[in-house]
């Protein structure tokens, strides 16, 4: 039988002994992590409470990031014309700019203050500097995880067991999507009994200004951004009135057919017209009541938004009709459209 030299033998034994601490270290790297994120489920710089949170029960401070400084621009509010306004909104616009440059985390505070000045009456330039700041703004206090004291449309959210995230989503009369968004969830069925999430106390509603070509976005009523859109031709006008967002009538690229041509359209197909997403709507008052057949979705020629050019529908630019799709609720968002 062969023998090993004895300097073989000590070289095996101590590479098990490296090998072990080796093993060792690594357990204890894993205990140290499951740790630090167990305290700090959406990351060290934000704190949670323990105390869970039920549909429409509203809870104390649950979760501040310590970066709050929002990326806010006043500098054009000095130049704003105050002739045409009355002195309550510049006295509302100029207490919202010293409050936020005092103290940049009364994001909510601002928020409702500069959403209350935009019921009253103002020359353009001001409505749209108010706009500017709210859209700011919710990229802090909506597009994010973080949830700020006293904020009534968004909250902490812990979950419980047989939970599933659509439903969540039903609860708050919100899309699961946008839930997954915020809170960085990669599957829908990877969420745990436990764990804590951001919600959004929805629906958000939109509003059409035909003339204009826009489209401002509202969490129940309170301002949140807007967009460019494309609307019907001449003759083909898309209908003023208020919609609803169809029940089951959101769709991710549906098959298509050309009431004017006859064709049907696949998504695979290289001239498929309908963008990225397709949200149906259904006219329940003026000039949209009964009407049908009317949808917001993408679109393959985004030089047309800004423009007539659609059928009747309300076109997006492709990565504007995802955003919108995860944030309008089928049967609870409303449409509206003015001239």
């Amino acid at each position: 039988m062969a023998r090993y030299p004895f300097n073989v033998r000590w070289w095996q034994r101590s590479r098990s002994w490296n090998i072990s601490y080796t093993i060792s270290g690594l357990i204890v790297l894993a205990i140290v992590i499951v740790l630090m994120f167990s305290r700090y489920p959406f990351g060290r710089d934000e704190v949670l409470t323990d105390a869970p949170v039920e549909t429409g029960v509203s809870q104390p401070v649950t979760k501040l990031a310590v970066e709050t400084e929002p990326r806010l621009d006043f500098s054009a509010a000095a130049q704003l014309p105050t002739n045409q306004i009355g002195p309550e909104v510049a006295e509302m616009i100029t207490a919202a700019v010293k409050l936020i440059k005092a103290d940049p985390s009364k994001v909510i505070e601002v928020r409702e203050k500069l959403n209350d000045a935009l019921l009253m009456p103002m020359d353009e330039q001001q409505r749209a500097f108010i706009k500017k700041q709210l859209s700011q703004l919710a990229d802090r206090w909506l597009f994010s995880k973080t949830v700020y004291p006293d904020d009534k449309l968004c909250d902490i959210y812990k979950v419980k067991p047989g939970d599933q995230l659509r439903i969540i989503g039903e609860r708050f009369k919100v899309p699961y999507e946008i839930l997954m968004q915020i809170n960085n969830i990669s599957r829908a069925e990877a969420l745990q009994a436990g764990e804590a999430m951001k919600v959004i106390k929805g629906p958000f509603h939109a509003k059409v200004y035909r003339s204009a070509f826009t489209m401002d976005l509202y969490l129940q009523n309170t301002y949140v951004s807007s967009f460019q859109v494309g609307l019907g031709k001449p003759g083909m006008e898309t209908p003023t009135g208020l919609w609803v967002v169809k029940p089951s009538g959101k769709l991710v690229k549906p098959v298509w057919a050309d009431p004017l041509t006859g064709r049907t359209y696949h998504p695979e197909d290289p001239d498929y017209p309908l963008g990225s997403r397709w949200i149906a709507l259904e006219g329940i008052d003026g000039q949209a009541k009964g009407r049908t057949g009317f949808a917001i979705h993408g679109t393959k020629n985004p030089e047309q938004i800004g423009m007539a050019g659609s059928q009747g529908c309300i076109r997006l630019h492709n990565g504007d009709a995802i955003l919108m799709y995860n944030l309008l609720m089928p049967a609870f968002s409303r449409v509206e459209v003015v001239e």
